[in-house]
């Protein structure tokens, strides 16, 4: 079966293209797929998304799925619900204080926050596989809301250029005690950096990252 798969970051640039074409065999795993890329793949520890979800190696390929290579990751909106949770990937500038006023709640004692910035450098350049990091960044929001109790979670990345001293990452959590909204924050920010399909580059060099986890 002949199969496409997208490309990003460094794997585009080292193919010059933004797609790939596979022929597999029927019945073909993640694995084969893998396999298949070659030697565009030389010193990438690489992960398969497929439909938009990170896959295991022998998890099985159709001949309609959606797939992408996704090389280590850099580490619309959502709408809210009952826990108040919020998620967005944006090319505009975030707030902080816009996100920390999505999470104020009357049951909240406590509000934690955080914002990872440019620094050192001009600008830093932000390129995401975006259909599957929103959705991955659900994901992400919705989990860690429900594991530390919080009464409200928010999350917002943003893509393209981010110039020196803006925000590229920002986060809020709010749960009844600081416990719990310390932790829920820095699993949030945690979980962001390490799942989520985004690279960055910095100083027209792509910034070494980590293998996401399928399944984490």
């Amino acid at each position: 079966m002949l199969v496409r798969v997208r490309l990003f970051a460094q794997l585009r640039e080292r193919a010059g293209r933004s797609e790939l074409e596979l022929e597999l065999p029927e019945g073909a795993r993640v694995a084969d797929a893998l396999a298949a890329v070659g030697d565009l793949a030389a010193g990438l520890p690489l992960v398969m998304a497929v439909n938009r979800e990170y896959a295991e190696d022998d998890d099985l390929l159709h001949p309609q799925d959606e797939l992408a290579l996704v090389p280590p990751v850099s580490g619309g909106s959502g709408a809210a619900v009952e826990r108040a949770l919020h998620w967005r990937i944006t090319e505009e500038p975030l707030s902080l204080d816009a996100l920390a006023a999505r999470v104020r709640d009357p049951r909240a004692g406590a509000v934690v926050t955080f914002s990872g910035t440019t620094r050192d450098v001009e600008f830093l350049d932000y390129e995401a596989y975006a259909e599957m990091a929103v959705a991955e960044l659900e994901r992400i929001v919705r989990s860690v809301a429900a594991e530390h109790d919080l009464c409200a979670a928010a999350a917002e990345h943003r893509i393209g250029r981010v110039p020196l001293g803006e925000a590229s990452v920002i986060v809020a959590a709010s749960a009844p005690h600081r416990p719990e909204a310390f932790l829920g924050a820095r699993a949030l920010i945690d979980r962001i950096k390490s799942q989520l399909p985004i690279w960055k580059r910095e100083e027209g060099d792509w910034v070494e990252g980590v293998r996401p986890t399928p399944g984490a």
